[in-house]
């Protein structure tokens, strides 16, 4: 819980610096890892940070989505990056009724811009379970509220 409010203080603190004029510019890209197996993200980018929106599955009888505001930390190309948001996903089994869940998200990565409109990015994402819905209604079992790491890379291209 320390470490959310942490990145809490971080996120929602004016910049101490004065910053290079970043222009407002969107990017999209593909995401490998993180909050699904394979998804498509917007994500757009302001002078304090961006708000991302990840769509993706991870075996495609499911959905995942998850939208987190990111602070960037310096203008460098390769620069570090923390965020938070959530993150729901519902799963549509073949035999049951329809499970789901939301999870608080904290991704800590780097992103590495090329110059030229592209990016890769390489993120830790430290997850925490706040709600679940489970395909069996019997199934009473509590929730972990352990801290969950999920490493997560993504492309991402900017709209010119």
């Amino acid at each position: 819980m320390r470490l959310l409010a942490l990145l809490l203080v971080v996120l929602l603190a004016p910049p101490l610096a004065a910053r290079a004029q970043v222009p407002e510019t969107a990017r999209f890209g593909i995401s490998v890892g993180g909050i699904s197996t394979v998804g498509v993200l917007v994500e757009y980018v302001d002078a304090h940070g961006s708000t991302e929106l990840n769509v993706g599955t991870w075996s495609f009888r499911d959905l995942s989505v998850s939208l987190v505001r990111r602070h960037y930390l310096g203008i460098a190309r390769v620069r570090p990056s923390v965020g938070l948001g959530l993150w729901g996903v519902v799963g549509f089994p073949s035999d049951g009724r329809a499970s789901a869940s939301l999870v608080i998200r904290a991704p800590v990565g780097m992103d590495a811009d090329t110059g030229d409109g592209h990016a890769f990015t390489l993120d830790i994402n430290i997850n925490r379970g706040l709600w679940i819905r489970r395909s069996d209604p019997d199934d009473d079992t509590p929730m972990s509220r352990r801290l969950i790491p999920l490493p997560g890379v993504s492309y991402r291209w900017r709209n010119r």
